[in-house]
């Protein structure tokens, strides 16, 4: 992230045009993968993990974590990022579970205030 001209902007952070956006929820965190673009019109990538947190005062918080990923890195990133989750497979293999679907078409309302 970086701030552009921060004492004209008014203390806002400068961001691409948004473009195209996919959100993976996962267990208690959500990944955002954000294609934005530049003035010039050239597009690069963000990932941001979110997730929810209580702060002291019982309010909800989300710690956000963000990578800023340009397309010159592309190839290199994908790459290093194939071959830790290939290492990490191999060593300690993960059980994904997915959720059943159910169907609530049955349900009747009017059984729910009894």
């Amino acid at each position: 992230m970086y701030f552009d001209n921060y004492d004209q902007a008014g203390g806002f952070e400068r961001s691409g045009e948004d473009v195209f956006s996919k959100p993976v929820r996962a267990g208690k965190r959500t990944y955002f993968f954000d294609v934005k673009a530049t003035k010039g019109n050239d597009y690069y990538l963000t990932i941001t993990e979110s997730k929810r947190r209580v702060g002291n005062d019982g309010l909800f918080t989300y710690d956000k974590h963000k990578i800023f990923l340009y397309k010159e890195d592309f190839e290199k990133f994908t790459l290093g990022l194939q071959e830790v989750i290939q290492f990490i497979k191999e060593r300690c293999p993960v059980t994904e579970t997915v959720a059943s679907s159910v169907e609530f078409n049955d349900v009747d309302f009017d059984n729910l205030n009894s």
